[in-house]
């Protein structure tokens, strides 16, 4: 039986990236509208603009998911047997982890906009590697999703 998710986040790319994004490709119609004459100008900015919005939603189309008994981020999946202690960080610990106290082998989804994460050990003997480092708006609550996980077959 398959039961709704017990965490489910996208983590999209804030409103201000699309903001930056269109005054990008303002100023790019503009510099073309001056130099080609002609509908050249709208199709390059139209292109521009499709690729803008094409390349926003595919990096702000990672998921984050707990849900019978598995945790997805991303495209990596780990099942709740094999997660170990969890903790949710706050800004300051997240940037510590992400950075000076990083671990090479570690699994990172990180998203530069999203400055709170959770760190997930990983407890697979088979597994090199050591935890999982995951941007979330919400960190305590994926956090408790994590931590409420039946353990065990």
């Amino acid at each position: 039986m398959t039961s709704g998710p017990d965490y489910d986040e996208r983590l999209a790319v804030p409103l201000r990236w699309w903001a930056q994004g269109t005054m990008l490709v303002a100023a790019l119609w503009l510099t073309v509208v001056v130099a080609v004459p002609g509908p050249t100008a709208w199709v390059v900015t139209a292109v521009a603009l499709g690729l803008l919005a094409l390349a926003l939603f595919w990096y702000g189309d990672a998921r984050v998911v707990v849900r019978d008994g598995w945790f997805q981020a991303g495209r990596a999946r780990i099942e709740a047997e094999h997660v170990g202690t969890v903790a949710a960080l706050d800004a300051e610990q997240t940037r510590l982890v992400s950075g000076r106290d990083a671990d090479a082998r570690a699994y990172l989804l990180l998203r530069p906009y999203l400055h709170r994460a959770v760190r997930v050990e990983v407890v697979d003997p088979a597994d090199p590697t050591p935890y999982w480092l995951v941007s979330s708006r919400h960190p305590e609550a994926l956090a408790d999703a994590l931590t409420a996980l039946p353990r065990g077959r």
